[in-house]
């Protein structure tokens, strides 16, 4: 069953999606207010939430439903009565008049409904309104696209803030076993050079901190980008959240079967190509109305001056009438569209085909880099504690006599590389399983689930 209802019923998807939200946006006229102040916290649904309601993508996507709305409303006039009314003043040489008046008047108000129009106005209404569900599925294929990148880019903050911690950590390492040589040198232990390898094994280190530090504020500002927020206010320009979360590896899986067919019937770019489609046979239709005639009624009523000699001031009556027209031959006119309806209808399913074959594609993608990041982020784990095991025993050995410096900042190097290479793994993890559920056509995780309908 389709889980979209019929959207001129409602107005937008995206509020119902908010209503199982924290609220994070104040609006103005439907519009972000750009003084929105940053809060002292900041978590993934929040982010998300706020990226709903304020990502341009999003908000493009809305604005071509209302505009398809319009085009719906346009196209069903056809089936709607017209009511016009003309109305006329004259005034003129008593030489040329023709009613024996030097001046004249009317009015007039006519109806006109079309009764047979050989399928043309019924298959255009239908078309538009496939087309309008088209609209609704893009929106929701822009909402999971947006969302994934929201949630990736909010990994990417927490990874780079993570990155900065493991950089301190091997500074405060280094910046020990600095302190120890130096005590050591001190009591005539070692010489000289090991103080000047650990000094220059801490002055290496530096640039690594400087360069996470710059990362993370720039993952901010991209993050920033992708909610869709604009600091504007003075007091939010320089303003930084605090990011809530971590990078956790909780493992899942994905079966492939089950996920190609999940896809096939939940992907909205799928179900979107095929609205289309249905739309594009009613295009054909619509062009074939060409061969047939039309067929109108109508109705009108009059007001006029009467002539001179008549004994009446007005005249007024009313009129009812058919009226039909035939092209009977229209230079093959008719036939070109047809033939143009037909080749675009088989254009569109030639897309849908193409799409499912990418679909496919896409999902056993995201499957495979998933297993890749399910192994690295479990091998990763074994590296980090048999890491931190080794800088233990090399300053064991190092302070019994049996180990050398080298041993020493060559283990703390390692374990700096497997902390780094752990957080690049579970974050790679995070990301992984949230594009396999993209691929799959699966809303984000934080939204609500069920039928997401128009509020």
């Amino acid at each position: 069953m389709n889980p979209f209802m019929r959207p001129s019923k409602f107005l937008l998807v995206a509020a119902s999606l908010l209503a199982a939200l924290p609220a994070v946006a104040q609006l103005n006229d439907g519009k972000p207010d750009p003084d929105f102040t940053v809060p002292e916290r900041l978590d993934l649904p929040y982010a998300l939430a706020y990226a709903l309601d304020n990502n341009f993508a999003i908000r493009q996507a809305k604005e071509r439903i209302r505009q398809q709305e319009g085009v719906v409303l346009e196209v069903r006039s056809g089936q709607i009565p017209k009511v016009a009314a003309s109305g006329g003043y004259q005034r003129n040489a008593d030489e040329i008049s023709t009613n024996g008046r030097d001046e004249a008047w009317s009015v007039d108000i006519t109806a006109r409904q079309v009764i047979y129009a050989g399928g043309a106005v019924s298959a255009s209404v239908k078309a538009q309104r496939l087309s309008l569900d088209a609209a609704v599925l893009a929106l929701r294929q822009v909402i999971n696209n947006a969302l994934l990148g929201v949630r990736t880019q909010f990994y990417t903050v927490l990874l780079t803030r993570e990155r900065i911690k493991v950089q301190e950590q091997n500074i405060e390492l280094l910046q020990r076993q600095l302190q120890d040589v130096r005590n050591r040198y001190e009591a005539g232990t070692v010489s000289n050079f090991e103080v000047l390898r650990a000094e220059v094994a801490l002055a290496n280190a530096q640039p690594a901190l400087i360069t996470a530090r710059n990362d993370y504020r720039l993952a901010i500002e991209e993050l920033r980008q992708v909610i869709g927020y604009m600091a504007q206010s003075e007091t939010n320009v320089a303003r930084v959240p605090e990011f809530l979360g971590t990078l956790e590896f909780n493992p899942a899986s994905f079966d492939l079967r089950s996920s190609l067919g999940t896809a096939h019937e939940q992907r909205p770019d799928l179900q979107r190509l095929a609205k289309l489609t249905d739309a594009a046979e009613q295009g054909v239709i619509s062009s074939r109305s060409g061969y047939l005639p039309t067929v109108s009624a109508f109705g009108s009523y009059d007001w006029r001056q009467a002539p001179a000699a008549s004994n009446r001031s007005s005249l007024d009556g009313w009129t009812v009438g058919l009226q039909t027209s035939w092209n009977i031959f229209d230079g093959r006119a008719t036939a070109g569209r047809v033939a143009q309806a037909r080749s675009f209808l088989e254009q569109t399913r030639l897309a849908l085909s193409e799409a499912r074959l990418g679909v496919d594609v896409e999902v056993r993608r995201a499957i495979s880099l998933f297993q890749q990041a399910t192994e690295l982020a479990e091998s990763s784990k074994r590296v980090v504690e048999q890491a931190e095991e080794a800088v233990r025993l090399a300053n064991a050995r190092y302070s019994a006599g049996t180990a050398t410096q080298l041993d020493v900042l060559t283990s703390q190097v390692e374990l700096t590389t497997a902390r780094l290479n752990q957080l690049q793994a579970f974050y790679g993890y995070n990301v992984a399983v949230a594009s396999v559920r993209t691929a799959m056509g699966l809303s984000d995780e934080a939204l609500p689930s069920g039928e997401i309908k128009y509020p």
